[in-house]
């Protein structure tokens, strides 16, 4: 059974960057779509982006050009770099893999297994 591990989470000022790390194991996880969700008290949980077994990315409007995802697939990991940190990126930050099709990579639903999640709080 595939199993992941989000590490990295921690405090930052506005403006700084953080990067966090999704680590897989068991399976074939090369296969894999893996992608990254993220979720606040009191609100839906809301896809921030995803990496295909091809290497293709795609991200969420409200991260675009500051988030970037890339996949090490040596070490079965997959990084999530964030930069230009907001207030609003506060969140507990989940991965997720799966094997969805194109028009579903944002759905939760399409996603088989997810880890624990990592918090990630931006504040002055």
């Amino acid at each position: 059974q595939v199993q992941l591990e989000e590490s990295g989470g921690g405090t930052v000022q506005p403006g700084d960057s953080l990067r966090l790390a999704c680590v897989v194991s068991g399976g074939t996880a090369a296969t894999y779509t893996i992608s990254w969700f993220r979720q606040t008290p009191g609100k839906e949980r809301e896809f921030v982006g995803g990496i295909r077994s091809t290497g293709t990315t795609h991200y969420s409007d409200s991260v675009k050009g500051r988030f970037t995802i890339s996949r090490d697939r040596g070490k079965d990991t997959v990084n999530l770099q964030m930069t230009s940190l907001t207030p609003g990126d506060t969140a507990t930050y989940f991965c997720a893999t799966g094997r969805p099709i194109l028009s579903a990579i944002r759905t939760q639903s399409m996603y088989y297994y997810w880890g624990q999640g990592t918090q990630v709080t931006v504040s002055s």
